[in-house]
């Protein structure tokens, strides 16, 4: 069941599952929960979907994807919300991919439809209007990863470890890491972390264009969420509608030859001219004081 809130976050029951290799040992064990809220303050507008899966180190279970659909769902129409940020509150993992115990109980057939399930997750969060960050405190791997690729912006912790590691366990990325990093960091690098199934920390994604940003760990282990809510609170005063467009503009003109995406541009141009936030930018211009943008 979902109960979305402004001021306390919403709690979503979840499943138990295993530990993918290379995870550290867990804590105790617990409910499996994902907590979606809206901060309040100078936070406002920021909505934070917290995964919180710590016996199974947030890995990609059914009842989980199910709840990340549900929590996606809410957030999509709400008009309050101006960025979405997706953090683990489990300490040194964001997510660990798949959900190998559970998977491991599937046939041929549950397996494909599950990884289609997941490709759709990816695309969701993708298809969100407002930006995305992904704040990487820890293991992203494989499904992890391709989450954060789902994201606008993603920000890690100098010491977090992400990679497709698929290969090694016998498969290749199907969430759309294929597609996804390629066109973050280029075919060739891509290939090469996909074929070796490497594991790169933060600052070695920041070289590569995987990360837009990358700072050393707190002793708190949320330097990488500090730095995504730095980030989110930059967006915020934004105008809403111009922001939203431009998120449009740059994901469908990716996917298309220049000159077809300068006419989407125009399109999306077009649609921002009629709004209120585009008046009210020219008149705060004019009369040289902050604009009030209210996203219309």
């Amino acid at each position: 069941m979902l109960r979305l809130c402004r001021a306390v976050p919403a709690v979503l029951s979840g499943a138990r599952s295993g530990t993918p290799a290379g995870i550290p040992p867990a804590g105790p064990r617990r409910g499996a929960e994902v907590l979606v809220g809206a901060a309040g303050g100078d936070s406002a507008g920021i909505a934070e979907i917290l995964m919180n899966r710590p016996h199974a180190r947030n890995s990609l279970g059914k009842v989980f994807v199910d709840e990340l659909f549900s929590a996606l769902e809410q957030l999509r129409f709400d008009e309050q919300v101006r960025v979405v940020l997706f953090k683990s509150e489990v300490k040194g993992v964001f997510c660990a991919g798949a959900d190998l115990k559970e998977r491991a109980k599937m046939d041929d057939a549950e397996v494909g439809q599950f990884v289609r399930r997941l490709r759709n997750l990816m695309d969701e969060i993708a298809a969100l209007p407002v930006p995305t960050i992904a704040a990487i405190d820890g293991y992203a791997l494989g499904g992890g990863l391709e989450l954060a690729l789902a994201c606008d912006l993603r920000v890690a912790a100098s010491s977090a470890k992400m990679g497709l590691i698929e290969t090694t366990r016998g498969l290749l990325p199907g969430a759309g890491g294929t597609q996804r990093l390629p066109r973050c960091v280029g075919v060739g690098l891509a290939k090469e972390l996909i074929f070796t199934g490497r594991q790169i920390d933060g600052q070695q994604a920041l070289s590569m264009g995987l990360v837009n940003h990358s700072v050393p760990q707190n002793s708190e282990g949320d330097a990488a969420y500090q730095r995504a809510l730095a980030l989110a609170k930059e967006i915020l005063p934004q105008a809403p509608f111009a922001v939203k467009m431009g998120k449009l503009a740059i994901n469908r003109g990716m996917e298309v030859d220049i000159a077809s995406g300068m006419a989407i541009e125009g399109m999306c141009y077009a649609q921002n001219i009629p709004t209120r936030d585009r008046q009210e930018g020219m008149a705060a211009f004019r009369e040289k004081r902050p604009p009030r943008f209210i996203g219309k």
